[in-house]
């Protein structure tokens, strides 16, 4: 079913691949709730909301799509959710604001069952496409070495070096140099054995605790928020939440892209430049949105973390489908799953590697070419320096089109990039992001 000879893969590597990539992204499921918790959702029901919008959307991407890209509730997403709510002082409800992100996911399930989605990848150029790539590469990286402590904020410079003598920063240096020494060595599934290896030194130093016990059964306490489209687009007219719409739009649509773009070509599953299967897979975040919130959570997105697994060995929807049966799992055990995802020593040094695996298709850049070399470098540039990818993409996508027509080579552009410089430029200037 999922061609696993074809892929030069196997079930055990899948598998492996499919919990490395769960581990690293488990922390959604306790961080979401928490967020979305300051505008006013219980954090039962977020928890909830979050498996299940995960699951959908993975299960989705493994049985219709057959990648091993994993799809949850989006960070950024559900801080700019929560703060929607916040700005309002009162005048929003969190269900109104759900009908604003299933309004969103209805309409981006139109634009997936239409080839604008498909059009739009393909009209992205090479070295815009190497740029993503690199650029998710340093921003997860980044995220790795924020969350191990190992970069810390400064007032002045923004980020230094942290206390190397604390022992959450020992302990992801351990993680760190085991990891590498497994990689170097070439030992098969080097980056789950460390993330093992690192979680059980957590727990004989007394960092790893299971203060609330493992087991809890789930539940929604308020079942169904959202479920009636013509209710959902009043409360968006009523509220004026055209473009908070919008915003849920676009930067779900650039972000799930680019990641779908980056982890895919960093397992070698794009060919001859484009993606096959690419309509279900598109399918997969929009759907997974819109029953996300239903049930009470921010929109969702592929997630990043899935280039870890793709770094263990992943190619093929089984990484997806094993992600899937560990989301469900995990729904009933909140606490044990919320005590791993609390200590970033275990993941973080993932986190680190994979990105130094990704940042190698620089490599692949027109550097020569400034026109093709510029936009790809201010994508990589930004988006670790923003923390967030789609403005990274966002100003890789402006910046391309003005070069090339100051270049008088403005034919040589997609007319899609123009639309959609157009419409970054727009939600940069004038809308929260």
């Amino acid at each position: 079913m999922f061609q696993l000879k074809q892929h030069d893969t196997s079930v055990k590597t899948e598998v492996l691949a499919g919990m490395t990539t769960f581990l690293t992204m488990a922390y959604i499921i306790i961080v979401n709730p928490i967020i979305l918790a300051d505008a006013g959702v219980p954090f039962d029901q977020v928890f909830m909301a979050t498996i299940i919008a995960s699951v959908i959307g993975t299960l989705w991407m493994a049985l219709f799509a057959n990648y091993p890209i994993a799809i949850a509730p989006g960070m950024g997403l559900n801080a700019y959710f929560t703060s929607v709510i916040i700005a309002s002082d009162g005048a929003l409800d969190y269900t109104a604001a759900f009908s604003a992100v299933f309004v969103a996911g209805i309409i981006f399930v139109i634009l997936s069952l239409t080839p604008i989605r498909e059009k739009l990848i393909d009209a992205i150029p090479e070295n815009l496409k190497h740029g993503i790539t690199a650029g998710i590469g340093l921003f997860i990286a980044f995220i790795g070495l924020r969350l191990s402590g190992i970069v810390a904020h400064h007032e002045t410079n923004l980020v230094k070096l942290g206390d190397l003598t604390s022992p959450p920063v020992l302990l992801s240096l351990f993680g760190l140099i085991i990891t590498v020494i497994l990689m170097a060595r070439n030992v098969y599934g080097a980056i789950f054995i460390g993330m093992a290896v690192t979680g059980a030194v957590a727990y004989l130093t007394g960092q790893l605790r299971f203060m609330d016990g493992f087991v809890k059964m789930p539940h929604l306490p308020e079942g169904l928020i959202v479920w009636n489209p013509i209710d959902a687009f009043g409360d968006v007219i009523s509220h004026g939440l055209y473009g908070v719409v919008f915003a849920f739009l676009m930067v779900t649509l650039f972000d799930t892209t680019g990641t779908m773009l980056g982890v895919a070509r960093q397992a070698g599953l794009i060919k001859d430049g484009k993606m096959p299967r690419i309509r279900p897979a598109l399918l997969a975040d929009s759907v997974a949105a819109t029953f996300g919130a239903m049930f009470g959570t921010s929109p969702t997105s592929a997630y990043v973390e899935s280039s870890s697994g793709v770094a263990v060995g992943g190619r093929t929807g089984l990484t997806t489908l094993t992600v899937g049966v560990l989301f469900i799992i995990a729904s009933f055990f909140g606490p044990l799953v919320g005590s791993l995802s609390g200590v970033a020593a275990i993941t973080a040094p993932a986190l680190i590697i994979v990105g130094s695996l990704m940042i190698g298709i620089v490599k692949e850049i027109e550097w020569e070419s400034f026109d093709e070399a510029f936009p790809a470098f201010l994508i990589i540039l930004t988006m670790p320096l923003t923390s967030s990818i789609a403005t990274g993409i966002a100003l890789g996508f402006i910046s391309y089109p003005i070069i090339k027509i100051v270049k008088g080579r403005w034919r040589d552009v997609h007319p899609l990039l123009y639309l959609f410089a157009v419409m970054f430029a727009y939600q940069l200037l004038f809308l929260p992001h």
